[in-house]
């Protein structure tokens, strides 16, 4: 602001002296003097500036990471060499230059990369990839080469033997050379730290560590990732069922637990749940059974903690009894077909407002699942129409609450497609023509229609007995939902 002011003065001051006659050519060079050595000013004091998080004790074991054994293995037996250098300097073995952890977000890597520094004792220097990147050319390559001399000069002064870099988000300035044309100092950044990771040496007096996180590995220059710079890629996935108990465990340790959680129930619930989603699931756990000025968490504000991390807060908006009705059929139909297909699956369906959702059903697999059979995707195709056919069914006509659910059963039939579970047999999709791949997920999608439609007709009265239920109480447990269809097939 105080910039543009300036040149506003300056411009009108000008303008001035030429009205008047007087030669303005001395006044325009001794400006842009002045911006220039400003520009250099500037720029120095940008290159010059610290990161922003340089730290020697992080306080983070491996202990107090849950939920991702496999990477922590690998990742330990990285550390063990540095750890050991000595011993495996006899082996012949040669300290690992770089590690690269990668994962969906959430899922632990940042704590990993503080927890490798307790383990080797370590002094741990951390940036993030968009801390390098300026609108002047240099700065980026200035600050990799400072973030290594830190690492160095650090250790050396606590008379440490192993220092940790650490950079996050490391994509930013790791993608590969060329995709930015009219900007080069990215490269010109990846350049430098591909040179200063060839100049760490194990005759070194301090062994350095470049430990990356990013969740987009794909992107990743190959320059970078060949051994000898990043000679680990350690992928850090999202934590199973038995790694989400423990994670569970861990961030419930702080916590007053009724007798009545399960926490086992909790972590079959919360299927594809990273570790942050598990922190901030306890955390709004814990905040519900507060507000109602409990003592103690029981399992009811771990449930509704769930559907509130996935869906949102509940919403104050209230649809007319007529949207109401509709909705309950339409989340009834959906319910009624997942059990059908899977039984036991359904854990919740609601007719309360969340987020984006009008109402929604949760489904609860019987294990972790990773691989996807026809009939599998079948069924969920299945499940994704029931919703819009049972308001066929019993109101006439559908409504737009069903473009999402239309959306992921065509997704749902292009995967059958393109997996070769369909009458094209093994199929390659960069040469299927459009109109042929259209009329086969018709197709897909008809035939389940078809299915849905005739079973919620032959199940029409279960249906409506679930829908007052949803009206009277706006939330039925999976429990009671399957209790009301062994009742209405015995009557």
């Amino acid at each position: 602001m105080l910039l543009d002011i300036v040149a506003g003065f300056a411009i009108a001051f000008l303008i001035y002296l030429t009205l008047n006659g007087i030669n303005v050519l001395p006044f325009i060079v001794m400006a842009g003097c002045a911006y220039m050595m400003y520009s250099i000013l500037y720029r120095s004091n940008l290159v010059k500036s610290p990161q922003k998080i340089i730290t020697s004790n992080q306080g983070i074991t491996f202990d107090e990471i849950g939920g991702q054994e496999v990477a922590k293995n690998e990742l330990l037996e990285a550390l063990d060499f540095i750890k050991n250098f000595d011993e495996a300097k006899k082996m012949g073995i040669r300290p690992l230059k770089g590690i690269l952890l990668t994962g969906a977000p959430g899922t632990g890597k940042t704590l990993m990369a503080k927890a490798a520094t307790s383990y080797i004792d370590s002094v741990f220097v951390s940036a993030s990839g968009s801390e390098f990147i300026e609108m002047y050319a240099g700065v980026g390559a200035q600050r990799v080469r400072q973030l290594f001399d830190t690492a160095r000069s650090l250790a050396k002064k606590e008379s440490k033997k192993h220092g940790v870099v650490f950079i996050d988000e490391i994509e930013v300035i790791a993608g590969t050379r060329g995709r930015h044309s009219s900007h080069l100092e990215y490269d010109q950044t990846l350049n430098q730290l591909l040179v200063e990771m060839d100049g760490i040496s194990s005759s070194d007096d301090v062994n350095i560590l470049v430990i990356a996180a990013t969740n987009r590995p794909d992107i990743i220059d190959p320059a970078l990732l060949r051994p000898g710079r990043f000679d680990r890629i350690v992928k850090v996935d999202l934590p199973d069922k038995d790694g989400r108990l423990e994670i569970l465990k861990l961030h419930t340790k702080n916590k007053p637990l009724a007798n009545d959680v399960d926490l086992e129930q909790i972590a079959k619930e919360t299927f594809s749940f990273s570790g942050a989603h598990l922190e901030n699931l306890c955390n709004e756990a814990a905040i519900l059974a507060m507000r109602e000025k409990k003592k103690e968490i029981n399992q009811k504000h771990f449930l509704e903690a769930i559907d509130k991390v996935i869906m949102g807060e509940k919403l104050n908006r209230k649809p007319s009894e007529e949207e109401r009705r509709r909705i309950a059929i339409h989340e009834s139909g959906h319910a009624l077909v997942s059990e059908y297909f899977n039984p036991n699956s359904v854990s919740t369906i609601t007719i309360t407002s969340r987020g984006q959702a009008l109402g929604y059903i949760r489904q609860i697999p019987d294990d972790d699942i990773y691989l996807y059979t026809k009939q599998y995707l079948q069924s969920q195709i299945a499940v994704a129409l029931a919703g819009a056919v049972a308001e066929e069914v019993l109101l006439g006509d559908s409504s737009t609450g069903a473009s999402n659910d239309f959306e992921q059963a065509t997704i749902l039939a292009r995967k059958m497609v393109y997996s070769g579970m369909s009458v094209l047999n093994v199929v390659d999709k960069d040469s299927l023509p459009s109109e042929k791949l259209h009329e086969v997920i018709s197709d897909i999608l008809s035939e389940q229609k078809s299915a849905v439609k005739k079973l919620i007709e032959e199940k029409r009265d279960t249906l409506i007995s679930v829908v007052d239920y949803l009206m009277e109480n706006e939330r039925i447990d999976g429990e009671k939902f399957r209790e009301l269809l062994n009742t209405s097939q015995v009557a």
